[in-house]
């Protein structure tokens, strides 16, 4: 069954040649030229994928991602003519997968796409996705995070990257790791990416508990540390 693909581009130019790239690579496209249509179809098309400007008329690119976040764990790749910090961080902050600067060369968008889109292939169950410790809950199967007793609205990358860290306490893990095994990037990744994540876990996790942290290891990586001695 073909996969489909999402293209929200206002450049006419650009649309088309990604269009012309994705149906080559065997995907069905479906395109949009402003952020409100975008939107409509991103809810209505059910797309396996959305490569998403972030220069759009009627909403930016970051309105639409934040918009579909709210309904959907489709993968959305960010296309930016900058390239700047900003706009990647902004992007991974509302709840975007992945990034890519214009002018990009086409096998490596192709490979981004599959590699977004590897998370949302059926797996077979080995249990429950559900990790419980001191006033935190992370439950995979539903995407929710409980802190506290409280649920705390997460983007879906976060709550991989925290259920990954957290399924082998103490266990350090590099960025490039990181990048392979929640992303599935295959080290097209920037490890700016595993950063800017792990600060927004510690924004909603710091000082929640005496009994575990997220740890930076410095020149090396992250881990989810618990402490023996709470």
């Amino acid at each position: 069954m073909s996969k489909r693909a999402l293209i929200i581009e206002d450049d006419a130019n650009i649309a088309e040649l990604l269009r012309l790239y994705l149906e080559k690579d065997g995907f069905d496209v479906i395109k949009a030229a402003d952020g409100g249509t975008g939107v409509h179809l991103a809810l209505s098309e059910n797309p396996d994928v959305i490569l998403l400007d972030i220069m759009l008329p009627v909403l930016d690119g970051w309105q639409v991602c934040r918009k579909v976040r709210e309904a959907s764990k489709v993968p959305i790749i960010m296309l930016t003519a900058k390239g700047e910090t900003f706009d990647k961080v902004n992007g991974l902050d509302m709840g975007a997968d992945d990034y890519i600067v214009k002018p990009f060369e086409v096998k490596e968008l192709l490979a981004r796409i599959h590699a977004v889109m590897r998370r949302t292939e059926p797996e077979e169950k080995s249990g429950e996705k559900k990790l419980t410790f001191d006033k935190l809950t992370i439950n995979l199967d539903s995407y929710e995070l409980i802190v506290d007793g409280k649920k705390i609205e997460t983007p879906p990358k976060e709550m991989e990257l925290l259920f990954h860290l957290a399924s082998t306490p103490n266990r350090v893990y590099t960025r490039n790791q990181l990048l392979d095994e929640v992303w599935g990037f295959d080290y097209f990744g920037d490890s700016r990416t595993v950063d800017v994540h792990v600060k927004r876990l510690r924004e909603k996790l710091e000082g929640v508990s005496e009994q575990w942290t997220l740890k930076t290891v410095w020149g090396v990586g992250y881990k989810f540390e618990l402490n023996e001695r709470a």
